[in-house]
């Protein structure tokens, strides 16, 4: 079997799906997750697992009657969303940099936001909910509505990509933004203090929790649901204006019909049910893969894309990583490679090649083939792409 326990001494066991044994700081967050007494069952570590903020991210935390704001991130909902096209790769020929240039001027990255709000994001149900949330980001639904169908900075992407057949199919990867982070942090000092006041023992302040039935579980949880509706709902903002400019540039603007469509959280937690009993599953860093899903597990900007089915592994809570996993830290990145390195790392790909994105560069991330071989038993591939056309946050 691919995944084994960990020899660690904590209440609850650990089971990594990982091919590498953990260095000594990702084995002492592993231990004291499960060393959690709310923890059910154990914990699972996807194969992509490296250091987090109070648990690593790749694992799957599943607990009775509680939940750890931190564990779940202050990304909240981040995930991927992917469509597969009726186009084919001749189609694009002479008009990758104009596509990349396009997607460029539509769909804002880093910190910036929208000029103006677009009316299906003004219609968005969502919006109707925005004065139950915390009374310390009230102030924020303007830049909350700028901000819907914004790409964000760090690992978020958009890509254009190509399948084994040639198919063309759109990607991309992005969060919550600035609203889902202010929530995030929000709730997280709000269970620190929580933690303090209680005079609590934690073996890291970074877990500390909030207990079911409680006001301040209530108010996070509305609050982690609206902000997960939100990130979805913002890939598919800009999914659909990525589509319309893949439309404009092949087909004249001629709308299509996806032959596939995928959105999918990675950062997230949800009420489900495993081992017949109901508990809160929080996936850091993880995809879910029921029988019945479509899950999508990205590799760096120079190497190959999964879009996968799940096969519904019940000791892995029915998950998969969200992707390779970084390698080596943003700083060392910087300092080992230079744009030398990202050119030829990044050949053939229509993508910036310059010093802003060298954290970014392939080499910094796990080899993806040897991440979709630990989890063979958790995924089967469906497609395989490899990009064309990157635009990174």
């Amino acid at each position: 079997m691919p995944y084994k326990p960990l020899k660690l001494s904590a209440p609850n066991p650990v089971l990594s799906w990982a091919d590498h044994d953990l260095e000594a700081a990702e084995t002492k967050m592993a231990k004291n997750v499960a060393s959690l007494p709310f923890v059910f069952k154990h914990v699972a570590l996807m194969p992509d697992v490296h250091l987090g903020k109070g648990a690593l991210v790749g694992s799957v935390i599943a607990t009775k009657e509680a939940i750890i704001p931190a564990a779940v991130g202050v990304d909240i909902g981040c995930g991927m969303c992917a469509i597969k096209t009726p186009f084919v790769a001749d189609q694009l020929e002479g008009k990758l940099k104009t596509i990349r240039q396009e997607i460029e001027a539509a769909i804002p990255v880093g910190f910036n936001q929208n000029k103006e709000v677009e009316t299906p994001v003004s219609n968005w149900q969502g919006w109707k909910q925005f004065k139950d949330l915390h009374s310390k980001v009230q102030n924020l639904e303007g830049k909350a509505l700028k901000q819907m169908g914004s790409l964000g900075g760090g690992n978020h992407f958009i890509e254009l990509c190509l399948d084994a057949d040639d198919q063309v199919w759109l990607m991309l990867h992005s969060g919550s933004r600035h609203i889902g982070n202010m929530l995030a942090q929000r709730h997280i000092d709000t269970a620190k203090e929580l933690a303090r006041l209680a005079e609590e023992k934690l073996p890291d302040r970074d877990l500390a929790y909030f207990v079911a039935g409680t006001p301040e579980f209530a108010a996070y949880w509305r609050d982690l649901q609206w902000a997960q509706n939100y990130a979805r709902f913002n890939r598919d903002v800009m999914m659909a204006r990525f589509k319309g400019i893949v439309e404009r540039a092949i087909a004249g603007g001629k709308p299509t019909k996806p032959l596939l469509e995928v959105n999918c959280h990675h950062n997230y937690a949800e009420k489900e049910v495993h081992f017949g009993e109901e508990v809160y599953v929080t996936r850091k860093g993880a995809v879910r893969a029921k029988e019945t899903d479509y899950g999508i597990i990205p590799g760096s900007m120079g190497a190959k894309s999964f879009i996968v089915k799940g096969k519904g592994h019940a000791d892995s809570y029915c998950s998969c990583s969200h992707g390779a996993g970084r390698l080596m830290s943003r700083t060392r990145a910087k300092k080992q490679f230079d744009i030398d390195d990202l050119i030829r790392q990044t050949e053939g790909v229509e993508c910036r090649k310059d010093r802003g994105v060298i954290d970014e560069i392939p080499g910094a991330y796990k080899p993806i083939e040897t991440v979709m071989k630990q989890q063979s038993d958790l995924v089967e591939v469906v497609a395989t792409l490899r990009q064309v056309v990157c635009v990174k946050g």
